[in-house]
């Protein structure tokens, strides 16, 4: 399957707040519960807004996962670092979209003085350990019960790979 990855946009916000949806009523990948009140889009934009947000189309036009890098922490000491996150519906999994999603981001990064990219993942999910561990990224911190989902305990794993 071909797919476009670009920038997103507002008119992009249904399908990235219908994309994150998904996960939060599905799977352990997303840490809420329930959708955030204005969903996921809004509050997306307004955490990396100095850093990429991409959004990727396959070939129907459809919008089918998103991206995002926002900064790891306010301080101008830190900003060579910088979280991650996507979010890829189900029926676009091995596709090597995650991947390109991946290397966009750091493409776009690295520019901005970003040399150091972090990963929060929840224990329960084993597919994206896999896909970090793949792509470079290291165990480097074990949260323990730090979250309850659906009445069930979720470690968070914190993953790092530098890209200088």
């Amino acid at each position: 399957m071909t797919y476009t990855i670009r920038p997103a946009e507002d008119k992009d916000r249904n399908a990235v707040n219908s994309i994150f949806q998904h996960f939060v009523n599905t799977s352990m990948a997303a840490y809420p519960e329930t959708m955030y009140e204005n969903g996921a889009y809004d509050r997306l934009r307004q955490a990396g807004k100095s850093h990429p947000f991409l959004v990727a189309e396959a070939e129907t036009g459809e919008v089918v996962a998103f991206a995002q890098a926002r900064p790891y922490h306010g301080a101008d000491t830190i900003k060579r670092t910088a979280e991650i996150t996507y979010f890829i519906l189900p029926e676009h999994h091995g596709h090597g979209l995650g991947e390109r999603l991946l290397n966009k981001l750091i493409e776009m990064l690295r520019p901005l003085g970003v040399d150091n990219l972090l990963g929060s993942i929840s224990s329960h999910n084993e597919q994206s350990l896999k896909f970090h561990k793949k792509h470079g990224f290291v165990e480097v911190g074990w949260f323990r019960n730090v979250g309850r989902k659906w009445g069930k305990d979720f470690d968070i794993i914190w993953v790092q790979r530098f890209i200088g």
